[in-house]
């Protein structure tokens, strides 16, 4: 993983001593604890209410166990690409199973993971529950206070 010094050139050295320190950090270290969640049978439009308030996703429940999570990127891919009603329930379009960490894992481990699956937040877990959020956000974040 290469870095850019402050020359704008790529300094391995650098890159290596970032991704030694990322792997140091814990996602519960960055996570956010504020879960929203809501039934699978809550609208798009109920959500949307939701999201005006600058809530960008929300964990659905669909049953017991089983969880997913509706985003607003969801919004513009799933229900206005394919001109769904607002008054479509969200398990509907939601993304199930949820994407999850484990809250002991690193930021580093992460970042790996939403760039392999091309997500931008995951679920945090702890004795199987969901303890947190943590955003592609919080991690460019944490970056950037590493990098100052």
């Amino acid at each position: 993983m290469g870095f850019f010094n402050k020359s704008g050139k790529t300094d391995k050295t650098t890159g290596d001593n970032l991704e030694k320190t990322l792997s140091t950090i814990l996602v519960k270290d960055i996570m956010s604890k504020k879960l929203i969640t809501a039934s699978s049978s809550t609208t798009a439009h109920q959500i949307s209410k939701m999201m005006e308030q600058g809530i960008g996703s929300v964990l659905v429940k669909n049953g017991s166990d089983d969880m997913g999570i509706i985003t607003d990127r969801d919004f513009a891919i799933k229900i206005v690409a394919n001109k769904h009603s607002y008054d479509i329930p969200i398990e509907k379009i939601a993304s199930f199973p949820l994407q999850t960490i484990g809250s002991n894992e690193s930021v580093l481990d992460a970042a790996k993971q939403m760039a392999s699956k091309k997500i931008r937040k995951l679920a945090v877990i702890e004795n199987d529950k969901v303890v947190g959020i943590v955003t592609s956000s919080d991690l460019i974040r944490q970056l950037s206070k590493m990098t100052q």
